[in-house]
């Protein structure tokens, strides 16, 4: 029974704040390098799909012409944009410790506006599109709040 009062003998050392929040910090470190690593392999992963897919299509025949119809190609070019924001968020958080408000929101945006450029109207219905439009509102409205909040104040005129 050695394993078990000692096991109980950590949690009680690091039930104390100071403890308990350095493993936390640890946990929060390693958790957003690992995220970091696995995403960084997701884009290149991606990168190598979307260099594929165009170079087949563009030396198939007719050569110099796509297969796919460019909607479906820009959602790709946007999954991998949207890849790189997240990395960015993350390597934003691993710099800083903080989550940054703005960072997401743009990311957000970024992805919604991908969903409504490659909306499918046979698949979605109209109530669907007017989802996404009422996202974009509420996400740029967050922007422009956010923007105004985090702007210095101007400094008074001096008019003569």
């Amino acid at each position: 029974m050695p394993f078990w009062s000692n096991f109980r003998k950590k949690v009680a050392e690091s039930s104390r704040d100071d403890k308990f929040l350095g493993i936390t910090y640890w946990v929060e470190n390693v958790s957003a390098k690992v995220l970091a690593i696995a995403l960084s392999i997701v884009i290149l992963i991606s990168l190598t799909d979307l260099a594929i897919i165009l170079i087949r299509d563009l030396l198939e025949d007719p050569i110099g012409f796509f297969d796919k119809t460019l909607i479906d190609i820009f959602g790709l070019f946007l999954n991998v944009l949207i890849a790189l924001e997240l990395l960015e968020n993350i390597t934003a958080y691993l710099k800083k410790h903080i989550v940054q408000v703005e960072l997401v929101i743009v990311t957000s945006l970024i992805a919604i506006a991908r969903k409504i450029i490659i909306f499918d109207f046979t698949k979605y219905s109209n109530l669907d599109l007017l989802a996404l439009g009422a996202a974009i509102l509420a996400l740029s409205a967050s922007y422009w709040l956010l923007k105004k909040m985090n702007k210095p104040p101007r400094p008074p005129s001096s008019e003569a």
